[in-house]
C-alpha cells in the first residue's frame, strides 16, 4: 500500500518551490524503497465544510510554501487540523 502524502497549497508550475517539492519527495521515496503518492490540496478546498474527512485520507500532510494562498482560512485550517490531532505533519 503506498504512503499518501497531501500537500497543502495552490499548485503553480511556475514556483520553483512546488516542483522542487514534488521532486524532493520523489527523491526521497526512491531512496527509502518507499511507493509514496501525492496530491495536492487546493486552500479553497481545505475551507470547506468536511475538510477534516478530506485530510484524514493522507498518512502526512505537507504545508507548501507560496502565499498568499488562495484561501489562507482554508490554509490555517489544514495547519490546524494537522496540530490537533496529532496528524503527521511538515511544512516549508
Amino acid at each position: 500500500m503506498p504512503l499518501r502524502i497531501g500537500i497543502m497549497g495552490d499548485f503553480n508550475p511556475g514556483f520553483h518551490s512546488h516542483l522542487a517539492t514534488n521532486e524532493a519527495i520523489a527523491m526521497a521515496a526512491d531512496a527509502l524503497s518507499l511507493d509514496v503518492r501525492t496530491t495536492w490540496l487546493p486552500t479553497g478546498e481545505l475551507a470547506r465544510a468536511g475538510a477534516e474527512e478530506l485530510l484524514t485520507r493522507y498518512d502526512g500532510l505537507w504545508a507548501a510554501p507560496g502565499s498568499p494562498y488562495q484561501s489562507m482560512k482554508g490554509m490555517l485550517a489544514g495547519i490546524r487540523f494537522a496540530r490537533t490531532q496529532h496528524w503527521p505533519f511538515t511544512g516549508t
